[in-house]
C-alpha cells in the first residue's frame, strides 16, 4: 500500500483529500505546515501532495527536503508562472484548485508508476554495473535440468520457495530466474543477504523505523520488506535471522503486516517471498534457533542446489561463456583454454563452486600474457573427481557423506537401491531426507 503524506493549512480541504485517497487505498498521513511534515519524517513517504501556500515556509521547500520522494504541489493561485517555477524546482507536477477527484487520483497513480519505474531503472543500472557472467542458469547435467523445471513448475504462481546449497551456488542467480519468470516480473526484486547486516540492524533495516526510534535515527525509513511490496523479496542467509525478526518475518507471511521500529501503526504489504541458506534449517529447528513455524511456511516449495562438483558435465560449458563474457568486458577477446586447462577444470573438486570458477578465470585473464589460458595460469590444485583420485578430499561428517552420496546417486538408483547401498531401511532413508533437506528428485 503507498503511503502519502498531504501538506495543507486548510482543514476543510486536508480532510476531504485525505478520504478521497483513502478510499482509493491509498494510506494516507496529512500535516499543515512544513515543519509538522518534517516530523512525519519525509523518507518514510511515497509521494508527497504539498499546497504552495503554506504558514512559515512554501509547500515548494519540501521538493529539496524530500528528495527523492516526489512533491505533487496544488494551489488555488494557479497561473502559468506559478506552475512553470514548481517545476523548475523540482516539482513531480502541478495541480490547481479546486481540482477534480478523478484528476488527483489519476495524476497520483501516474506519479506512483513513474517513481517505480525510476526507482527499477535504478536497481537495473546497479546490477549492469555489477553483472554476474552467468546471465541463465546455464548447463545441462540432470541435477541443473531438475532445478529449472522446478523454477518453471513454480515461478508463476506467489509460492514461498526455500533455496538450499552450498556457497557459491548460484542462489541469488536462482532467485532472480523465479522473479524473472512470475507474474511480479515487472516490480521490485529487493535482495537482502541476512549475514551482511548488524544483529541490532537487521529488524530496523527489514521492517523500516520512526524518526528518533533508536540513536542514531535521525530520519524514518520504510524498510525493504515494504520497499518490495507488490515485488518479491529475496532474503539470502535467512539462518542468520534472530528469533525476534523471524517472528515478524512470520507476521508478515500470515498477515501480510508489518510494524515499523518505533511505530504502533501496522502497514500491509504484498510481496512473494524466496529465501536461502546454506546452512541445515531442520537442524537449527531442533536447536531452537529458527522458528519450526516459520520453516514450515518458508519451505513449500524446496529447490536443492547441485555443487558444482555434481555438474562436471556442465564445468567446461560455465567456463567458456564466464571466459567469453570477462574477456569481453576487460576489451580482450578470443581467449580460449588450451588441453591442460580444460582438464585441471574438469578434475578439481571446486568447494567454491561457481563464485570460485568465476573467481579463477577472471584471475587467469589477468595474469594471461597471451588468448590462451593454459593449466598454469589457473593455478589449481588438481584434485580428482573420480573416484581413482590418489588426492583425499576433506574428511566428511556422516550427514555431509550421507548427503553427498544421495545426491550424487539418487539419478540413477530408486530408493530401494539407495538405501540397500547405504545399508539402511527405506523408512530411515525417508527420514533423513527430511532431517537433512534432500528433496526427491
Amino acid at each position: 500500500m503507498h503511503e502519502i503524506l498531504i501538506v495543507e493549512d486548510e482543514k476543510i480541504i486536508r480532510v476531504s483529500l485525505s478520504r478521497l485517497l483513502t478510499r482509493n487505498g491509498f494510506s494516507v498521513t496529512t500535516a499543515g505546515s512544513v515543519d509538522e511534515a518534517e516530523k512525519e519524517g519525509l523518507e518514510g513517504f511515497d509521494l508527497i501532495i504539498a499546497d504552495i501556500r503554506l504558514p512559515g515556509a512554501e509547500g515548494t521547500a519540501l521538493i529539496g527536503l524530500a528528495k527523492p520522494v516526489p512533491v505533487l504541489i496544488m494551489t488555488s493561485y494557479s497561473s502559468v508562472q506559478s506552475a512553470v517555477d514548481a517545476m523548475k524546482q523540482g516539482a513531480a507536477d502541478y495541480i490547481a484548485k479546486p481540482y477534480n477527484h478523478d484528476e488527483m487520483v489519476l495524476t497520483i497513480k501516474r506519479l506512483l508508476k513513474n517513481q517505480q519505474l525510476e526507482y527499477q531503472n535504478i536497481v537495473l543500472k546497479r546490477e549492469l554495473e555489477n553483472i554476474h557472467p552467468i546471465k541463465n542458469l546455464m548447463g545441462k547435467s540432470d541435477p541443473i535440468l531438475q532445478v529449472k523445471d522446478r523454477i518453471q513448475r513454480v515461478a508463476q504462481t506467489d509460492t514461498s520457495v526455500l533455496i538450499l546449497g552450498e556457497t557459491g551456488t548460484g542462489k541469488e542467480l536462482t532467485a532472480r530466474a523465479i522473479h524473472a519468470q512470475s507474474l511480479r516480473a515487472d516490480k521490485a526484486l529487493i535482495s537482502i543477504n541476512c549475514a551482511s547486516i548488524p544483529e541490532n540492524l537487521i529488524e530496523s533495516e527489514l521492517f523500516g523505523h520512526e524518526k528518533g526510534a533508536f540513536t542514531g535515527a535521525l530520519k524514518s525509513s520504510k524498510g525493504l520488506i515494504a520497499a518490495a511490496d507488490s515485488g518479491t523479496l529475496f532474503l539470502d542467509e535467512i539462518g542468520e535471522l534472530s528469533l525476534e525478526a523471524q517472528s515478524q518475518l512470520l507476521r508478515v507471511l500470515q498477515e501480510g503486516e508489518i510494524r515499523r521500529v518505533g511505530s504502533n501503526k501496522m502497514q500491509y504489504v504484498d510481496i512473494r517471498l524466496i529465501a536461502a541458506t546454506h546452512r541445515n534449517l531442520l537442524d537449527m529447528v531442533e536447536q531452537k534457533k529458527f522458528r519450526e513455524d516459520l520453516y514450515y511456511r518458508l519451505n513449500v516449495m524446496e529447490i536443492t542446489l547441485p555443487p558444482l562438483r555434481h555438474r562436471t558435465d556442465d564445468i567446461l560449458e560455465l567456463a567458456e561463456q564466464m571466459l567469453h563474457t570477462i574477456s569481453t568486458r576487460f576489451q580482450r577477446s578470443n581467449f580460449s583454454f588450451d588441453e591442460g586447462a580444460i582438464k585441471l577444470l574438469k578434475a578439481y573438486h571446486w568447494p567454491g563452486n561457481v563464485r570460485e570458477l568465476e573467481n579463477i578465470i577472471e584471475r587467469s585473464i589477468i595474469l594471461s600474457n597471451d588468448e590462451i589460458i593454459t593449466a598454469q595460469n589457473l593455478g589449481l590444485q588438481r584434485t580428482e573427481n573420480s573416484k581413482s583420485s590418489n588426492i583425499k578430499t576433506p574428511e566428511l561428517s556422516m550427514d555431509e557423506y550421507f548427503v553427498e552420496f544421495v545426491i550424487e546417486h539418487q539419478q540413477r538408483l530408486n530408493e530401494t537401491e539407495l538405501s540397500a547401498r547405504l545399508g539402511i531401511s527405506r523408512k530411515n532413508l525417508w527420514e533423513r531426507r527430511q532431517k537433512l533437506g534432500i528433496a526427491r528428485p
